[in-house]
């Protein structure tokens, strides 16, 4: 049922969590939310939403490379049902959280898309749940999608602010591609992997960057992230080495190959 299964246990940290739940067609889920609030979001596939009375139909997609999608929140304390006619893939972010908000339905054109980067590094994120797009306790989660031969996550960067007390985000990586790509964290220690779809990179704390989308091959990655913060963040600072990248961007026109999706469908 779970191919994917990241606790905050199994991590090694304290906030963040996915898993990723395949039904067979007319397959349904139960389970209970405890101290984790968390999103329903399609990779691929319909599904309907069952959580504290409430049903929500989700129209979903066919693939991440297909269009924005649609998506649920259900809060900590609930007993949630997903089923599926049609079967489908659907991600599960999470966060550990004290506050418990009501469930509630993400419409895919309420998503906010943003293209970033110029040259190379152009890329499109739909920030279906930035901490201004979409209100949760602790819980941040982005879609990002980077045509082939692109790179992402770029300049390398981590989500703290020296000195201003900003806590560190703990951050998750769930990858689909439809060949190959690489993804690179550093700090205390090194790691540059082939990730291949379903799979999953941890970024504890420390610099990481870039995602690197391999020529012929598109790219797509699921970001999530909590902390301890009072009030929920996706701040970042840039590696110094690297750092002068981002004003290159300014005399480069943007890869026309981006934004890839909308909630309409593909735009190219």
């Amino acid at each position: 049922m779970f191919t994917v299964t990241v606790t905050p246990e199994s991590a090694g940290w304290t906030y963040c969590g996915l898993r990723v739940l395949e039904l067979p067609p007319g397959g349904t889920a139960t389970f209970d939310t405890g101290n984790e609030e968390m999103l329903v979001l399609p990779l691929s596939g319909a599904a309907q939403v069952t959580c504290a009375g409430e049903t929500f139909a989700l129209t979903g997609r066919a693939s991440v490379f297909d269009r924005v999608s649609d998506f649920a929140y259900v809060p900590i304390g609930t007993q949630v049902t997903i089923a599926s006619a049609g079967g489908g893939r659907f991600a599960l972010p999470s966060a550990r959280a004290t506050r418990r908000l009501a469930p509630r339905y993400g419409p895919a054109e309420a998503v906010p898309v943003e293209v970033r980067g110029a040259g190379h590094a152009t890329r499109q994120v739909n920030n279906f749940c930035a901490p201004e797009a979409f209100e949760c306790d602790k819980l941040v989660a982005v879609e990002v999608l980077t045509p082939a031969g692109n790179w992402s996550s770029y300049p390398p960067h981590k989500h703290d602010t020296a000195g201003d007390g900003e806590a560190v985000l703990e951050e998750i990586y769930y990858f689909e591609t439809t060949g190959l790509a690489y993804q690179r964290v550093y700090g205390s220690t090194e790691v540059l992997v082939e990730v291949r779809t379903g799979d999953v990179v941890l970024v504890p704390n420390g610099y990481h960057g870039p995602s690197m989308a391999a020529p012929g091959y598109d790219l797509y990655y699921l970001n999530v992230l909590a902390g301890p913060a009072p009030q929920r963040t996706m701040a970042f600072r840039d590696d110094p080495a690297h750092a002068w990248i981002r004003d290159s961007w300014a005399g480069q026109p943007r890869d026309p190959r981006v934004p890839m999706t909308s909630h309409l469908g593909r735009t190219r």
